[in-house]
């Protein structure tokens, strides 16, 4: 039986991460402008072209549907390779991996950076990401495959985000926001926590409150997150590698209005 779920698995996980033909990305930032831009311990989030990220966008109404953490190029032995695999993400074929931003060349993205991240707990991050390359998600658990196979699936607002935890509970699941989740929060860096305001009063101070913050599952965890989150920076790699718009080459002949001709069409 544990034979015909893995391959049953398999096709399913093959299907739903098929690319889409139609995906236009609204906007790009060359391999050259990500690596100049990128430091150690970012996240790079990308608005996917495949099934499963159709329903991801619309589980957690966002642009995201993939996370991945900037390593450098520590995470393998590159040598002078002009394109070295420098992102680790979580595939739900081929596991825990490390690619090259080449990867994501033609797609929309956003970088995430942790402000005021330590040293110590940046390297401790991307040594568990490195240890973790090579595990992989259980295909047998195609049920929590299936939940998939509808983009949009009929569900109360309320009920979307469970909808995102896959995997049985294994320590060697691997999902893509959740595997970063679990990193940052292993040192104690926030997300997206939950907070709660308690009562804390103090002399001269009786309305005076405290905010503590609860952790919130990994699992639940989505790439939206880590864009909304008020912990981590977005960075854009245009402006950082030094924008003039005065530079800026137009096109004088009109102005688009996205309306065709006949002649045009």
């Amino acid at each position: 039986m544990g034979l015909i779920l893995s391959s049953l698995g398999r096709s399913l996980a093959a299907y739903l991460t098929a690319p889409s033909t139609r995906y236009q990305p609204a906007a790009t930032s060359s391999p050259s402008q990500l690596r100049r831009a990128l430091r150690a311990g970012d996240v790079l989030l990308v608005e996917g072209n495949t099934r499963i990220s159709v329903a991801i966008k619309y589980l957690t109404q966002s642009t995201w549907s993939h996370a991945a953490l900037y390593v450098g190029p520590r995470a393998a032995d590159s040598g002078n390779d002009p394109d070295p695999p420098v992102l680790i993400e979580a595939d739900l074929i081929a596991g825990v991996r490390v690619v090259p931003l080449s990867a994501y060349e033609h797609f929309h993205t956003r970088v995430c950076r942790p402000v005021g991240l330590v040293d110590a707990d940046r390297d401790r991050i991307i040594e568990a990401a490195v240890d973790r390359i090579g595990h992989s998600y259980d295909l047998r658990n195609v049920f929590d495959l299936a939940r998939y196979l509808l983009p949009t699936p009929p569900v109360p607002q309320r009920w979307r985000r469970r909808m995102l935890a896959l995997g049985s509970g294994e320590p060697t699941r691997a999902i893509c926001s959740t595997l970063i989740a679990q990193l940052f929060q292993s040192v104690g860096y926030p997300i997206l926590p939950r907070i709660e305001s308690r009562p804390s009063p103090r002399p001269g101070c009786d309305d005076c409150v405290q905010e503590i913050l609860h952790i919130r599952h990994h699992s639940l965890f989505a790439p939206r997150d880590f864009d909304i989150s008020p912990y981590f920076m977005v960075v854009k790699p245009t402006l950082e590698a030094g924008f003039d718009y005065k530079s800026l080459v137009w096109d004088r002949g009109g102005v688009e209005t996205g309306v065709e001709t006949a002649a045009e069409a």
